[in-house]
This record gives structure tokens, sequence and C-alpha cells, in this order.
């Protein structure tokens, strides 16, 4: 079967894709296997231990609280209560903190500290809480608040909008606590109040990562139950999993089987000895139970040892208890078993946090086998790939006629039955359809024989099947070499967590090594005997040393759309030393710019936490000059694409940039010139909609022009105008979606493009490959110069909710998505029209070339990443630093995924024109 190479690569990627997410399903962890049913009984309480003597305590301990409220305030960090904000916006809740009858921890949070949304506007909670507190039917309140957490999203942490909504929530606060406070001479148990957070926030103002401000929340617990303070004293850290045995024992209620967690023993400080150990004694049980179950050589484990020494002590303890012994000695004895049973708590519930992520491993193996095939046959048909048509023989029907195929078909689907019937665990890939289980061994076993059939053709004909570009020109020239192991070197560094942590520093010194190559090929030209490549000028054949066609209709030549600026044309041809100049200053412009754009967002995480211009710019005593950057920024973004769009998309564009300005303004981010501090703070929904139905009659043109040059009438032309309409449109979304100090990168990022189109790439005879790996290179950088990172901490996911009222999921993980990968999209698209513009200048290959190349740029770090990240999954640091990358990893592959398909219709459109 002949294949195009660009409709071979996007299969080949497609194929990963499903590679990818397999491996990923088995990857991320699956539930901890329950050893019983998920209701704990009562007949399970274990009786009071004793020696020698039977126990009156045989059944589950008596309530301690009758009413529970848990208000959940999602983002709430730890010194929004107990730093100087919670002084100043949450006084009663800090009286109650420093002088009141309660407790207060700092609870710590598990790494990605990411939650789902659930409950959508605060005011839906508050309006129903009146008439819920007054009613008496029931015990456990969960109140959950999301406002904290948007505005962090939305604004930051010191941000002033934070102070009110702090304020709301002291208010709340009070107004329960009252209201339970009323109510104690009704029932004879007392009441509980716990203010608490999910996770915590970012200096940013997200949250994923595991810096101190993102785990560390507080828990403060207020009952009357508790002895008033006389200071205020937060030193205790506990977990946030330890609330859960401490609510269930604290309502008289079994602790739950699959229950991770310790009991807070400071909330028992008024019970007596004898009780604190009966609780204990019951938490150590139940993590006991769940040691045996889930860890197969328990009796090793050291926290189950502890816990049958503890034991023993407990029983010895309560015979001289029961036998009337009033002594000191038994006091001490009593503080001795409780510090044992305390320390056998601690190790049994880190021995089953380790373990809680159990593995899939026969999933992850079969989208491995998946991901190696489908990479190696890449590799391997990349001299065809890259050959003078750009198309090649595949066998794709000869494997399915042979007996080896029905071999491998029979021998996977025989490992399939005995691991699926072998496997003590649940096993994702045992528990889907068998039509599906089927389709997945026949896709294996068909890459497998398609392999091996491209194997034997490459060794038995010795050469490829095609002129390819290495048969072309056999030298290296530096920026081959430097392409070729800068690629290959950041891919092998994936193994190292220091190196994905601050994965950013890797780019930036490729990228000022790549621009410092481009200036060298560029003094060649113009100063050196030599070319770019290495030939002797005088060596090359009359076509070689041929200038290159400088008719190029670069980023802003405009000849599609009929606007061609003819006198700038003729001014650069006829002064050469105009253009030499020019062409020599754009690398050092480049330069530049990307150390402009370093500067914008400290990244990573050794220095995340160091000032830098974002930081600066988005101080509320800084908003005046952030209003007028951002207004300079919005009118040369308009300079800059304007010129490859037709009339009725310019004015689109420009109202939607104005909109632009006025929906920041509206929340808050920038100040209308006519009323600076007097404008009222909305949710800027309105001023979205408006820039979101340009964006919409944008890609509108763009994809009419396609479909016209596709069916109506078949020319480049109208083809080409269509792509730069999509591409346009694509600015004009990032530009409402970036955050206001991060509008340079969307800026310098259209500069960059400008230059390489207008004065790079006309001057060097590169070919698409090398074009194709720049791109790729530069949209790398600008990935992390919009200040993301390899942690979750830095995904924006305000950007999901421009324009809603509330969180509509598709629209919100496409924003979200959108946001996240701005860089490298522009850059993607951006080659695509470019290539599709330049048809005068490259063959008809070059799309397929290109294509080609940037799908193996994407595939080799993620297939090799696979494979890194199975061997370190027990690493340390696999759920803070690798497991994160290789989600970044899975989304952009998905992100390539999409513009390899726009690469793959315009090579196929290409060669029916």
């Amino acid at each position: 079967m002949r294949l195009r190479s660009s409709l071979f690569a996007c299969c080949g990627l497609l194929l990963l894709l499903a590679g990818m997410a397999m491996f990923l399903r088995g990857f991320f962890p699956a539930p901890l296997r329950s050893f019983g049913s998920l209701k704990a009984r009562v007949a399970e309480i274990p009786a009071e231990p004793v020696s020698g003597l039977t126990s009156n305590w045989t059944k589950p301990p008596s309530p301690l609280f009758g009413r529970v409220v848990v208000m959940l305030v999602d983002a709430l960090r730890e010194d929004f209560v107990f730093g100087p904000k919670g002084r100043q916006f949450m006084p009663y809740t800090r009286h109650l903190v420093e002088q009141g009858s309660s407790h207060s921890f700092i609870a710590k949070a598990w790494p990605p500290t990411v939650t789902m949304p659930r409950i959508k506007v605060d005011e839906n909670v508050t309006r129903h809480l009146d008439t819920v507190l007054k009613r008496d039917d029931w015990d456990l309140l969960i109140l959950h608040y999301l406002g904290l957490d948007h505005i962090g999203h939305l604004a930051g942490p010191n941000s002033h909008l934070v102070g009110p909504k702090l304020s709301e929530m002291d208010n709340i606060v009070q107004k329960i606590h009252a209201e339970l406070l009323s109510k104690e001479g009704e029932t004879s148990l007392p009441s509980l109040l716990i203010l608490c957070g999910d996770h915590g926030m970012s200096d940013t103002g997200s949250h994923g990562g595991s810096s101190n401000h993102e785990v560390n929340t507080p828990l403060v617990l207020i009952s009357p139950a508790f002895r008033k303070k006389d200071s205020f004293v937060v030193s205790e850290y506990v977990e946030q999993t330890d609330l859960t045995s401490t609510l269930a024992l604290g309502l008289g209620l079994p602790i739950p089987r699959n229950n991770l967690g310790r009991l807070i023993l400071t909330v028992l400080e008024e019970r007596s000895l004898r009780e604190r150990l009966r609780y204990l004694h019951l938490n150590g049980y139940q993590l006991s139970k769940l040691v045996e179950e889930s860890i197969p050589a328990y009796q090793k484990d050291s926290g189950y040892e502890m816990f049958g020494i503890a034991q023993k002590s407990h029983g010895s303890w309560i015979k001289l208890y029961l036998e009337g012994n009033t002594s000191e000695t038994l006091a001490n004895i009593g503080k001795k078993v409780l510090r044992q049973y305390l320390d056998a708590l601690k190790f049994m519930s880190s021995s089953l946090s380790k373990i809680v992520a159990q593995y899939d491993m026969y999933s992850m193996i079969v989208g491995t086998i998946i991901v190696v095939e489908v990479i190696f046959l890449l590799i391997l048909s990349t001299p065809e790939a890259l050959g003078s048509t750009a198309e090649f023989e595949v066998s794709v029907s000869s494997p399915f006629y042979s007996l080896l195929f029905y071999l491998l078909c029979l021998m996977f689907a025989a490992i399939h039955v005995v691991v699926c019937t072998s496997l003590k665990t649940s096993c994702y890939f045992c528990n889907i359809s068998w039509l599906l289980v089927a389709t997945v061994i026949v896709l294996i076993s068909a890459l497998q024989c398609v392999l091996l059939s491209t194997l034997w053709k490459r060794f038995a004909n010795g050469k490829p099947q095609h002129k390819s570009y290495a048969a072309i020109d056999s030298s290296w020239s530096e920026l081959d070499l430097l392409l070729l192991l800068g690629t290959f070197g950041h891919t092998l560094s994936l193994g190292s967590s220091s190196f994905i942590e601050e994965e950013h520093q890797t780019w930036y010194f490729l990228l000022n090594t790549l621009l410092l190559v481009l200036f060298q090929d560029v003094c060649r030209k113009y100063f050196a005997a030599t070319d770019p490549k290495g030939k002797l000028k005088q060596d090359r054949s009359p076509e070689d040393r041929s200038e290159p066609q400088t008719t190029i209709q670069g980023l802003l030549g405009t000849s599609y759309c009929d606007q061609e600026d003819d006198k700038s044309k003729a001014y650069l041809r006829s002064d050469g030393s105009c253009e030499r100049w020019l062409a020599l200053l754009c690398p050092w412009v480049i330069l530049i710019f990307c150390r402009v754009l370093r500067c914008l967002n400290q990244t990573g995480i050794k220095w995340a936490h160091e000032p830098d211009f974002g930081h600066w710019l988005t101080s509320s005593s800084h908003r005046i000059e952030l209003s007028i950057l951002t207004a300079i920024f919005l009118f040369l973004i308009f300079i800059l694409v304007q010129r490859t769009c037709s009339s009725v998309s310019k004015a689109a564009l420009a109202l939607g940039l104005v909109g632009i300005y006025c929906y920041r303004a509206a929340i808050g981010n920038v100040t209308f010139p006519w009323k600076p501090d007097k404008h009222d703070i909305s949710k800027g929904i309105t001023e979205a909609r408006f820039v979101y139905v340009f964006i919409l009659g944008i890609l509108f043109t763009g994809v009419k022009d396609l479909l016209k040059s596709a069916f109506a009438s078949p020319d480049t032309t109208t083809n080409s105008r269509g792509l730069w309409e999509m591409y346009n449109g694509l600015v004009l979304l990032a530009a409402l979606l970036l955050r206001p100090h991060n509008l340079p990168v969307l800026l310098f990022t259209l500069m960059v493009q400008m230059l390489l189109t207008r004065f790079i790439w006309r001057l060097l005879d590169y070919d698409a490959a090398q074009i194709t790996i720049i791109y790729y290179w530069f949209a790398q950088a600008s990935f992390y110069f919009q200040g993301n990172s390899n942690s979750f901490a830095t995904v924006d996911i305000s950007a999901g909710f421009v324009g809603f009222e509330n969180y509509v999921e598709l629209p919100a993980v496409f924003l979200t998505l959108f946001s996240t990968y701005i860089g490298p999209l522009l850059w993607a698209v951006h080659l695509t029209c470019y290539m599709s513009s330049e048809r005068s200048r490259y063959s008809s290959a070059a799309v397929g070339h290109s294509c080609y190349c940037f799908v193996l740029l994407r595939a080799i770090p993620a297939s090799v990443y696979i494979i890194l990240v199975t061997l370190l999954r027990y690493h340390l640091f696999v759920w803070s630093v690798f497991s994160p990358k290789l989600l970044y990893e899975g989304m952009h592959t998905l992100v390539t995924a999409a513009a390899c398909v726009m690469f793959t219709a315009m090579d196929q459109k290409r060669m029916i024109t």
C-alpha cells in the first residue's frame, strides 16, 4: 500500500496516543483493594485487650459529639487563617483559635493537590444554611465553598478580592457557631464545627504542586467539649486523612475499612487514659487488618509488629486497672502504652500510604508494547518518509495473510487468558470487552508483522526505496549536529528528576545555542567562502550557486490577500546591504527577546519563589503600568496580525482586541483610562462573549475559504488565505485567555515568526526538516516562557471559566488545554501556514517531510519517557515530579496529533491540486 509520509506519520501518532492512553490507565493508582465489605460491621469491632480477665468494654465507644458541621473552603491555605490575613479579615475565627474552645492544626495534603469542581457559585450554599441549621433531622452537615479557589485562579492570593471573600467566610463561621451554641442545652452531647481546606494556593493562585503554600491547610476544630485556650499556638502537623478516623470515633461509628489516617489524639485530651487507649486500639486494629490484606509479608512490617507489642502491653495495663491498682506506676505504664500505640499507628499508616498506588502492570505493558512498536516503525521508515517523493510502500495487507500474524494473535490471546485468570488484583485490560481485547491483540500482532517486514526489506535491499535527503547531501553542518544532539540529549535528560523540574533551562540553553548557529550561517552566507552546509561556493553547481528566491510570501507578505507591498520589496531588491544587515541583526534581536521573556515568569522549582517582572506587573500598586503596557501590546499584536487578514477580519480583529481590554478591565486586572479607580468589578462575562463572537467569525471565514479551495475552486491562494485566517483567530483567542502580564509572550512569538520568515528562511537554504525542528524548539521554549512548568501548579485553570457563568466541562477543558499549550499550538499552526504559502520555494514533498519530522520530535521523547517512568515507578519523586510530567507528555502528544491532522489534510489537498 502506497502512503504519503504525512498520512503514515499521522496514523502512527494516533496509534501512539492509543498506547499512551492504555499506559496511563495502568500507571495511575487503582483504588486500594478492600478486604471485606464496604461497610464496617459492629461485630468486627474488637473487645478491649485484657490478660486473664474479661473486660466489659466490648461494644463500640459512645459518641463524643452530637452534631458535626464540616465547612470546607476550597484553596484555604493555612496563612489565610493563622497568618496576617486571618487576623485582618477573619477576626471571629481568629478569636476562636486564640482564646476559644478549639484545637488548631496544620493539615498536610498529598500532591498532586487537584480537586474537581462540584458546587458552582457560593451563594447557593449560604442561601440554604439558615433553614438547614434550624432543622433537627441531621447529624452531619458538609459545606463546600469554591469562591476562594476561583479568586485565586483569577487573580492570585494577593488580589484585593481575597479579603472580602475571607470576611464572608468568617461571617459564615460566626453564624454556624452561634446557631450550634444556641442549641447546646437541647442535646446531651456537644456539637463540633470543623473549618478546613482541601488544598492551599501557590503564589500565582494555582495548586497541584508540592510547595508548602499548596499542601499546608488549616484544620480548626471548635467545640464546647474543648478547653479554652490561653494563647495561640499552632505547632502540630497532621495528615488530612487523619480526620477520617477522628470523625468516625467522634461520632461513635466504626472506622472505615480502607482508612489510612491516624487518630488526632489532642481531640481526646479531656477523656480518661483508658478511653484514649481504647480509641487508639480501635484505630490500630483497623490499620493492622488493612496491612494484613495489603502487604504480603505483613508479619515483618515494623508498624504491625509494634502494634502487636502495644496490644499486649495494653492488655497487661487493663488487668492492673481492673484489679484496682491506682499507683503512679499504673499511670506511667499507661503513658508508655499510649506512646507505643502512636508509634505503631505512624508506621502502619506510612506503610499503607506507600503501597496505596498499585500499578496495573499488565495494562502498562500492553500500552508500552504498542508505543515501542510504533516508534520503531517510524524510525525505520524515516529514510523513505524523507525521500524525494515523500511517499513509500507500506506492507499493510501482506502481514494479515502470513502465518506469523496468526501465530502472534494466538500467542497474545493465550497470554491474556493466563494473566487475567491468575491475577488476584483487578486489571483494567482484563475487565474490558473481548471485542476490544481482540482489537488490541490484532493491532499489536499487525504492528509486529509490519515492523518485521520493514526490517527484512531494509536489510535485504541494503538501501532505502527512494532517494532521501541523506543521499542528496551526505555532509553534516553545525546546524544538523546541534539539532540532532540537542533533541536526543533532551530526551535522555528526562531520566533525571532535577532536569524535569528545571526543563525550561534545557530549552533556553538549546534555543540560545541555536540562535548563535543561525548567526554563524548568516555570516557564512555573506562573508565566508562556504555555504551554510559547508560547501565551497565555487564548487557548487550553477543551480546551487544561485541565491534563494526573494519573492517569498513571508508572514507579513500579503500577496495571497491581494495586498502585496511592492515598494518595500523593490527597496530590498535595490539595496541588498539593508537586507544583509537586517538578516545579521535578526538572531541577536531574537536572542534579546528570549532574554526578556526569561525575566517575565520564574518557573521550575529552584527559583520559582524569586520575584520576576510578572510579579511586579501583577501587583496592585502597578496596575496603571500594566494597563498601559496591555494597551500597547494589544495594538502591536493588531499591527503584526492584520497584514494577513481580509478587510472583514481586520475589523473583527480590532474589535476583538478592544473587547479583550474591556474584559480585563471588567475583572479588575487593568483599569479604564476614564475611571481608573471607581469601576465596578464583575466577572466580565459579557465582554468575553463579545470577543468570542469575533473569534468565531474569523475562524468561520477561514473554514469557509478552506472548504471553498477544496470543493468549489481548488486554488492555492484561497487555501493559503483560509489557513492564515484560522491562525489569526487562534491568535485572538490566545490574547483573550492569556493573563495581561503574559501578552509579551504572544507579541514576541509573532515578532520572532515574522523575523524568521521574512529574513532568515528567505536567505538560508534550510530544508523542511531543519525548519520543522527549529520551529519545534521555539515551540518548546514558548511553553515555558508563559510560566508553565512540569508541575500542575502552573496550569491556569481560570482560562476555562472565561466567558462562562458556571463550570461547563467541555469548554473548560478545551480552553484550559489551549491556554496551557498556546506556544506549541501557534508555532505548529504557523508552520502549516508557512509551508502552505511557500509552494514556490519548497517541493511538493516538503509538507510531508515537515509533518513526519514533527511527529518524530513528539513521539521519541514520549516513548522514551514511558520506558523511563516504568523503570522509575518506585522513585521517591514519582508522584511529585515524574507523574505530572507524564500527563504533560500525554496532553502534548494529543495537541500534536491535532496539528498533525491539519498537516495531513493540507498535504493531501496539495497533492490533489
